[in-house]
């Protein structure tokens, strides 16, 4: 079978229109459980019961990401990792994190055109400086809720160093794996394997797919020294403006 490039027009629009009717399809189903975590939200540690944070999105374009809130304000000290049983987390954020269900508010993103349901995870702001020049192929992608490092990557909060740096670990280990994955697949993707890493990343979310603990580093994916975790928008802007062509 003759491979379609995402750059084709069959892909684009054929995956597009596959992402609204799913999302929009998803949002109906759901929204019985969306409201129940809402709920249960509020009764657990009150408002809000969204959290949002400007992620990296296609082309380098900066936009606003919904998950239902896992953490609990009071206590966040602005580390923009999430461990496995994180201090921050509440009781019903806990459950969220390991059911995945917090990302259901991303259907929304994916209706507005932010997100595709597969592609990229959308980087944070903190980790902007470690899409290098060799990066390009991947941030020319709509951010998605599957994809290769994300089965891969399942159970990414468990793999952090006790005791050890985890923005360096990120930095030098977790994010160069990443993007070697991805690399690999979307320069070629098709929209028939879009819809086999969608049924991919439903099953490792209900554990019946083993996900690895990590995969090799690429070199020309190596992230860059920065430690800054809060970055403004204007700088983030900037330093992607150079990969986006």
């Amino acid at each position: 079978m003759m491979a379609h490039p995402i750059s084709s027009s069959f892909h684009t629009y054929v995956g597009r229109a596959l992402d609204i009717g799913l999302a929009s399809i998803g949002l109906i189903l759901l929204s019985p459980v969306m409201l129940i975590i809402a709920i249960a939200i509020v009764i657990e540690s009150g408002a809000p019961v969204f959290f949002t944070q400007t992620r990296i999105g296609r082309n380098g374009r900066l936009f606003r990401m919904y998950k239902f809130r896992k953490l609990d304000d009071a206590r966040d000290n602005g580390c923009p990792l999430t461990l496995k049983n994180d201090f921050r987390m509440t009781w019903i954020g806990r459950h969220l994190a390991e059911t995945k269900l917090d990302e259901l508010p991303q259907l929304f993103n994916i209706l507005r055109g932010d997100m595709a349901f597969v592609g990229p995870r959308p980087e944070s702001l903190a980790f902007a400086d470690c899409f290098t020049e060799g990066a390009g192929p991947v941030l020319h992608e709509r951010p998605g809720l599957f994809g290769p490092s994300q089965v891969a990557f399942r159970n990414e909060c468990s793999l952090y160093p006790v005791g050890g740096d985890l923005i360096q670990f990120y930095r030098e280990t977790l994010f160069p794996a990443k993007m070697a994955l991805d690399l690999a697949y979307y320069p070629n993707r098709t929209v028939w394997s879009d819809i086999a890493w969608i049924g991919r990343g439903v099953l490792a979310v209900i554990g019946m797919i083993a996900v690895v603990g990590g995969m090799p580093v690429s070199g020309s994916a190596k992230a860059s020294s920065r430690t800054d975790p809060h970055p403004s928008e204007g700088a983030i802007a900037t330093e992607l403006s150079g990969i986006r062509k």
